[in-house]
């Protein structure tokens, strides 16, 4: 009889064992959106090596879009390689830096080949002038395909650290993902 308790005790520990170690391990490469002030994962986007996403805000003095465009390096940094804006003034920068471009396009100034590596970013969702968005492009093609606003996801005023993480079957089921 004890010998039937020992192996059904292994038997379970064993299941629970590998249950445990399952969610924990990592699934998938996501852009992931952690609370600032906990650090707890709120929201993430699946992306992978070269995927480009965008952040579009309105500056807040301005009441225009700036968008800033960001692809994700070969080993999982954040790259900013571009900033568009419509106008000069807080905040915005007055000319590209070395080896950058500085262009007018449509009636807005681009800053393009920008090499600026992040590990993370942190973002505030505005408060006063709530209207940040995320885009994503194509796994096959670098135009934009989708395109939600912060506020489906995110509380205004509150702010995210954001990274390119590995994300496991967990924390899959606690985060929100994030689709069109």
């Amino acid at each position: 009889m004890r010998r039937k308790w020992v192996k059904f005790l292994l038997l379970f520990l064993l299941i629970g064992g590998g249950i445990g170690l399952g969610v924990n391990y990592p699934i998938q490469t996501a852009l992931v959106f952690n609370d600032g002030e906990s650090g707890e994962l709120t929201a993430f986007l699946p992306l992978k090596e070269n995927d480009h996403f965008s952040i579009t805000f309105t500056h807040s003095i301005h009441l225009t879009d700036v968008v800033e465009k960001y692809r994700v390096t070969e080993d999982l940094m954040i790259e900013q390689y571009e900033i568009i804006y419509e106008e000069f003034g807080i905040g915005m920068p007055n000319n590209a830096g070395e080896g950058e471009e500085f262009v007018y396009e449509d009636g807005k100034y681009h800053i393009k080949n920008m090499e600026h590596r992040f590990e993370s970013l942190n973002i505030r969702n505005g408060e006063v002038v709530s209207n940040h968005r995320l885009a994503w492009a194509d796994h096959q093609d670098i135009k934009e395909c989708c395109e939600v606003p912060f506020n489906d996801y995110f509380v205004p005023g509150d702010w995210y650290r954001v990274k390119i993480d590995e994300i496991t079957l967990l924390d899959y089921w606690k985060g929100e993902k994030i689709s069109e």
